[in-house]
């Protein structure tokens, strides 16, 4: 094997692939290729590549279209809220089990890996770029005389002119009819193309090194996959994939419409002249005369500034001349009506929803005349719901650029070890700035209508429902937030008993002399009456 391009990062032996008669299932697209044979292994790019080059700049084309980018304007600016006074995503270690100097480590490289996106500026243009695309790859750059400076640079690449090779070894076990075939993954690599994979067979050969392209290593590329997978599982996809064909079909029933729109709207004239025993050759020139005689076509010509006849010339649009012959009705002139039911557009506003529908943004924002109303959770549309778990799940998948990319930061600037990753992968966590006007409006309304349910519930407390039930079950707080609360409120107890002790002792009662006190009155019970005498 040819030696790849790029660093690669030491990993234990025990994580190999250790077989399995089910190949791993990957949405990363690679090609995946067998390993071994004498004359090494010969790889056919043409059908993989040439359909996934075109199929991005299929989706390129597809965002050009003003349906199609509204409809990305609208998840883009969804998933990617711009906020002055916080950062676009930030990292959560607080499920992480580790030093506290170890989280203001990997903070502070989570920070030197946006600054390296340059993130915070860019972050609207890196997001379209991955959700148009379906992918998205980076070269991570670093010196390799000094690997412990961390990454220095991450570079863009054309998805177009990269492809990801997965070499897998193939071996039986067992003998007869109970041979299983098992799968092992032997080597990743990524091959670069200046030209891209298209016009031709590409032909790679793993043994004596490439032919169509640099090979490159593992580590030393960022990607990044929309997780949509083509049937055979063989291409990535994009979230526009679905909306090729909604997209076509109102294309063309655009199109459609303004011709029949141009050709039907107005109203025409059929002219039949009486053309008598003329014979053929006369006839029709008498019937050009007549045109010419009464049909005026005088036009502008902007570029030399003339008026021009241009009766020659005879659009669709125009009159009709029909001779008639001998024995007819003679000259007549009548109307061909227009089109009818020129102003229904039912069709093309159907085909913009299926295209909205297709891309998971809601219908409602395909009008923007009509106003977004949040001021009550109830008005909260079930497609906006819907709408904001998307979201949510292609930001999840979206942060995987960040999952890599942090990887290898970490592990070269030895900040933790290759085997510390998995664990600390699975516990952190990437928060997202979301819409803060939306979000505290819902907030507040969710938070309103619990305290109308804790007041339905007052009149049953102590009777049906505890004070506990009531905390944890109507407001939905936490053991820790009953506790925290509590020793809020003994706290707030307190403080307002110091601030009572605090006050000076109270003025005298009218008339009454400092240190008298009110007389008693009857036996010295307030509502028992006076004893008899």
């Amino acid at each position: 094997m040819a030696e790849l391009f790029g660093f690669e990062i030491k990993r234990k032996e025990t994580d190999k692939d250790l077989g399995s008669f089910v190949p791993k299932s990957q949405d990363d697209g690679a090609v995946v290729v067998a390993e071994g044979g004498v004359y090494g292994q010969y790889v056919d790019l043409e059908h993989t590549s040439k359909t996934e080059g075109e199929l991005v700049t299929r989706y390129r084309n597809m965002s050009m279209q003003p349906e199609c980018e509204n409809a990305i304007d609208d998840v883009v600016n969804e998933s990617i809220v711009y906020d002055p006074e916080s950062h676009t995503v930030e990292l959560d270690l607080d499920q992480v089990q580790v030093a506290d100097n170890i989280k203001d480590k990997i903070h502070e490289q989570f920070m030197n890996v946006k600054d390296l996106l340059d993130f915070e500026r860019q972050s609207y243009e890196i997001f379209r770029h991955w959700y148009i695309d379906g992918r998205l790859y980076y070269h991570v750059i670093i010196d390799e005389d000094n690997p412990m400076n961390g990454i220095q640079e991450l570079r863009y690449i054309d998805p177009r002119k990269i492809r990801k090779v997965r070499q897998v070894k193939k071996k039986n076990k067992g003998q007869g009819p109970n041979r299983i075939q098992l799968h092992q993954t032997r080597q990743e690599y990524y091959l670069y193309n200046e030209k891209g994979f298209k016009g031709g067979p590409g032909v790679v050969n793993p043994a004596q090194g490439t032919t169509q392209g640099l090979k490159i290593a593992k580590d030393s590329i960022l990607h990044c996959t929309s997780g949509l997978m083509s049937e055979d599982n063989k291409m990535v996809l994009s979230h526009l994939h679905k909306a090729i064909k909604p997209l076509n079909q109102l294309r063309v029933l655009e199109d459609a419409t303004v011709i029949y729109r141009i050709s039907r709207a107005p109203e025409r004239r059929i002219f039949y002249i009486d053309v008598g025993n003329l014979p053929k050759v006369k006839a029709e020139q008498y019937l050009r005369d007549m045109m010419a005689k009464h049909k005026n076509r005088l036009v502008y010509d902007a570029t030399t500034g003339e008026l021009r006849d241009d009766r020659k010339f005879m659009t669709m649009l125009e009159d009709y001349w029909l001779p008639r012959r001998e024995g007819g009705k003679g000259t007549e002139i009548t109307t061909l009506p227009a089109g009818q039911n020129l102003g229904e557009m039912d069709d093309v506003l159907y085909f913009q929803k299926k295209l909205y529908r297709a891309l998971n943004v809601p219908v409602s924002r395909l009008e923007p005349e009509t106003g977004f109303a949040i001021g009550r959770a109830s008005e909260i549309s079930r497609d906006e719901i819907k709408f904001q778990k998307f979201i949510a799940r292609i930001r999840l998948k979206f942060a995987r650029i960040f999952e890599h990319a942090l990887e290898k930061q970490l592990i070269l600037t030895g900040v933790i070890t290759a085997d510390d990753w998995p664990k600390l992968r699975r516990e952190m966590r990437f928060d997202f700035v979301t819409d803060s006007h939306f979000a505290e409006l819902k907030e507040l309304e969710i938070f309103r209508e619990k305290l109308s349910a804790v007041n339905d519930v007052d009149p049953y407390l102590g009777k049906y429902f505890s004070s506990h039930w009531v905390k944890t079950h109507v407001l939905k707080q936490t053991e820790a937030e009953i506790e925290e609360m509590h020793a809020e409120m003994e706290a707030d107890t307190e403080a307002e008993q110091e601030k009572l002790d605090q006050m000076p002792d109270q003025p005298p009662v009218d008339g009454a002399e400092m240190g008298d006190q009110p007389p008693e009155q009857g036996n010295g019970y307030p509502d028992a009456p006076p004893e008899q005498v």
